[in-house]
């Protein structure tokens, strides 16, 4: 599921008109790179919770006759192989978020596209890369889930002065990277963090949470927080976060973005990864 109604205010004035997840990094729009990583996981059917102006997104994951048509048999045909792959191997939904009231709202928005089956959450504005050799930070969430079978979370160290930006979990360590949830504070001051470990857009969800969502009353800036919902699913049940292995860059802000579009255009780009 991918989460992609938000209005995308930082990039201002670029997302008046356009969607947030389309602005390109080097050659492909940041939500292909979401979808991709959700393809490599294994993960063929994909949902998207949209809202109004949001139409380039579906029509960036279709055909264009015109433009097939105009460059078949050209070189530059070659630039349209990675958006062809994903077309071929995924199967695209979609569904509006009527308004914007929190993450929480938005997973809820989504229950018609997933029904009563776990799935992945993909946040677009978290570009996420594995190390070299490894999966990809979903594939890695997906093999802890079959697993474990529970909800899970992903997780990073951040510095004391970064904690207030994120959702951050405190809980007991099972083995290396990996903790059992006790509690979830959604970007607490840091004097009120229970630790270090912030949680990023990948999540995988059992479908249980659907049912917790609807009895989460609102919270932090009177959305419904999905970190509410992961609190309460853990104190009822079991909630891991995972410590991945891999870079994430915070493309919702214009530095993390910039940082990601460097990294992308020497490392995948130049390196013929990038088509």
């Amino acid at each position: 599921m991918f989460p992609v109604g938000g209005y995308g205010t930082r990039f201002l004035p670029a997302t008046k008109a356009l969607p947030k997840e389309m602005l390109p990094v080097v050659n492909k729009p940041l939500v292909q790179y979401g979808v991709e990583e959700a393809i490599e996981a294994g993960l063929n059917y994909v949902g998207f919770v949209t809202g109004r102006g949001k139409r380039a997104i579906a029509d960036h994951f279709d055909i264009s006759y015109e433009l097939e048509q105009e460059i078949s048999g050209t070189s530059k045909e070659q630039y349209l192989q990675s958006i062809r792959h994903v077309m071929h191997e995924g199967i695209f939904s979609y569904t509006r978020q009527k308004e914007m009231k929190g993450l929480g709202h938005a997973i809820l928005a989504g229950e018609t596209l997933v029904g009563n089956e776990p799935f992945g959450v993909v946040l677009a504005d978290d570009l996420c890369v594995g190390d070299s050799g490894e999966d990809n930070v979903l594939a890695q969430m997906v093999k802890v889930y079959k697993q474990f079978r529970c909800s899970i979370v992903a997780v990073m160290e951040v510095p004391e002065d970064e904690i207030h930006k994120y959702g951050v979990i405190a809980g007991e360590a099972m083995k290396d990277g990996l903790y059992r949830v006790s509690d979830m504070i959604e970007k607490p001051d840091k004097e009120d963090a229970p630790s270090n470990l912030a949680v990023i857009g990948r999540y995988i969800l059992t479908p249980d949470i659907f049912e917790i969502l609807k009895d989460t009353p609102p919270g932090k800036n009177n959305e419904i927080q999905l970190t509410d919902a992961l609190k309460q699913q853990a104190q009822d049940g079991v909630v891991l976060a995972y410590r991945f292995k891999g870079t994430r860059f915070d493309c919702g802000s214009v530095e993390g973005f910039v940082e990601a579009t460097q990294y992308c255009y020497e490392n995948l780009y130049k390196e013929g990864k990038g088509n």
